[in-house]
């Protein structure tokens, strides 16, 4: 199994929209990922906690996927790729991180 960590540093407001309302629209893309792509096997969101750090990032994916190449077919599904053009007009210009690491 793989499981594929992406963190997101969200702006403030972004498209007219405070980081909070951006944050649950960007959580309600995603998980509707779920339904459309079937090589994920689990997928999580969750939001960085009220009152931490400034620094932090504000925003985590935790998925998993059967192995690297059902990942790469989920990373160039069109509806991903949607998801990432949508998400990048909410981010910092470098607020993404990721790792992808076997289990």
């Amino acid at each position: 199994m793989l499981k594929h960590i992406v963190l997101f540093k969200f702006k403030d407001t972004a498209n007219g929209k405070t980081k909070a309302e951006n944050l649950e629209a960007a959580r309600a893309r995603m998980l509707a990922l779920k339904e459309e792509i079937p090589e994920i096997v689990d997928l999580e969101v969750y939001f960085g906690a009220p009152g931490s750090a400034p620094a932090n990032y504000d925003y985590i994916l935790v998925s998993t996927f059967r192995n690297m190449e059902e990942m790469l077919r989920y990373q160039n599904h069109p509806s991903h790729v949607a998801f990432g053009q949508f998400v990048k007009e909410l981010r910092e210009p470098d607020g993404r991180v990721s790792i992808d690491y076997e289990v």
